[in-house]
Formats: C-alpha cells, sequence, structure tokens
C-alpha cells in the first residue's frame, strides 16, 4: 500500500484548500503527479488537471505528462503589521496623492491594505465624502473624521489583513455604485493582471471591481512582475495606477499601451 493511501484524507471538494495543499506540495517536492493527488483528495483527475492549469496560467508550474513541475515560487503573504513597515515613506506618497483625486461628493471603496490606508489616513479632512471599506484598519483611519461617512461591507474577519471577506462582504455590495475602487494588490503583471494572495480577498475585489466606475491601483513599484496564487483582474478592466518613480520603463510604457493612466507620487523632500 503507498503512502498516500496510509494517509489519506477526507474528500476535499472545496477548491481553496485543495489548491493551497497542492502548492505547498509543489513547494516542498517540485513535482506532483496527478493520480497520487487524486488519491490523496478524493476527487477526480479531470478536477486535479484543472488545478495544475491554474497553477500553470499564473507561470508558477509547467504541465508534465502526469503532473506538473513548479517553475517560480510564488511570494510569500505577509501580515498586515509587516507590511505597514515596508516602503512606508513611498507608500504615504502614493496615499497622500490618491486623497487628491477624491472630491465632495465622491462614493468610493477603498480595499484593505497597508497602501490603501496611507490613502484613509489623508482623507480625515476631506469633506461630503462616502467611503465603504472591507478593512478595519481603513474604517479605524476613518473613525473620527468628521465629514466622512463610513459604510464596512460586513463578513468573515480574515485576521492576518484586517479585512472582511466571504458571502456576506460580497453580497454587501449588490445595491451599491461607487464613483471609484482604490485597490491595493499583491501583484501586478503585464500579462496575468492583478492578483492577491487570497482566494476569498480575490473574489471580493472583483466583485468591487464590477461595483465601481473607474478602478485606481495604489501599489509601490515592488510589487510590479509578481504573480500571487489568485488574480483580482485583467489590466484592461482598470483606468490608473498610482505608484513610485521606481517603475521601471518597460512596465510604464506596457502599462499605457493598455490605456491605464500611470500617476507617479514624488515623496516629500
Amino acid at each position: 500500500m503507498s503512502a498516500f493511501k496510509r494517509t489519506r484524507e477526507p474528500t476535499m471538494r472545496n477548491t481553496r484548500p485543495r489548491r493551497q495543499q497542492i502548492l505547498q506540495r509543489l513547494i516542498d517536492q517540485g513535482t506532483v503527479q496527478v493520480a497520487e493527488l487524486v488519491e490523496q483528495f478524493g476527487v477526480s483527475a479531470v478536477t486535479i488537471r484543472t488545478d495544475l492549469g491554474h497553477f500553470e496560467a499564473q507561470g508558477l508550474a509547467t504541465r508534465t505528462h502526469g503532473g506538473a513541475t513548479l517553475v517560480r515560487m510564488p511570494p510569500q503573504e505577509q501580515d498586515i503589521h509587516e507590511k505597514d513597515a515596508l516602503n512606508l515613506s513611498l507608500k504615504e506618497s502614493i496615499g497622500m496623492r490618491a486623497a487628491q483625486l477624491v472630491q465632495p461628493g465622491d462614493n468610493i471603496i477603498i480595499d484593505s491594505g497597508s497602501t490603501t490606508m496611507t490613502l484613509a489616513r489623508h482623507l480625515r479632512d476631506h469633506r461630503d465624502v462616502t467611503v465603504m471599506t472591507n478593512g478595519l484598519n481603513i474604517a479605524w483611519e476613518l473613525a473620527n473624521a468628521p465629514a466622512v461617512n463610513v459604510l464596512l461591507t460586513g463578513g468573515l474577519l480574515r485576521k492576518q489583513s484586517l479585512s472582511l471577506q466571504g458571502s456576506q462582504a460580497e453580497a454587501s455590495l449588490t445595491s451599491y455604485s461607487f464613483d471609484t475602487l482604490f485597490l491595493g494588490v499583491d501583484g501586478l503583471d503585464l500579462q496575468f493582471g492583478l492578483t492577491t494572495h487570497d482566494e476569498a480577498e480575490a473574489r471580493l475585489n472583483h466583485r468591487m471591481v464590477e461595483r465601481a466606475r473607474r478602478i485606481v491601483v495604489l501599489t509601490d513599484a515592488s510589487k510590479f512582475g509578481r504573480v500571487s496564487l489568485h488574480r483580482i483582474a485583467r489590466l484592461d478592466q482598470i483606468h490608473a495606477i498610482i505608484t513610485d518613480p521606481g517603475i521601471d520603463e518597460a512596465t510604464r510604457e506596457g502599462l499605457q499601451r493598455q490605456g491605464i493612466e500611470v500617476i507617479t507620487a514624488e515623496p516629500p523632500l
């Protein structure tokens, strides 16, 4: 009897945890076999091939006869407190520049994240603005802003990112229409688009994209060229990117060719 038969887990038909475990096996072993994964997870070979195709589409793995091989390590996720300490001056300048796009009477969505939190900080003196957010850190920043109305999506708290997510969060967006979505990302790739580490967060971000007339991505230049596990949106769905002067010329030109406005936020002297 094989080791996989001895340690076989209960049938796992939930896509998210299954793919996380498959990816971890790819990282640990460098390669996986369809037959072994079928045995482990109790799903069909078609389902496993779809999972492996998902990783291949993200540039993380290459399909082989009967399996897949890891070709690129996905970036590791950091919790919100670790992210807060990274590139702080760049994020502050990005948040300040983004706040200049918000006008009285605007209804906006601010995604959770460390860069988008700096936008919230620079909105505290704005007037007649309504903000919906899934970020507890965003809501806290705006809690004492006298002329900013704050709506929370509700949902399940993901403690690592201080974000609310899940079906309740997604349903809360249904009856709203927003002027602008300010979106944070874990990766931005010219071919694959916008990505994040968490599947539920990606689904919610995708719903946000659907509910806003203008999509503005806030990201420092370190995120360019990265591909995280779950795609949020294609690049042709966004309108502008606010980033720092570290953006390379090839990325800038690639974004502009797709009709995306690239706004460079200069750090204060």
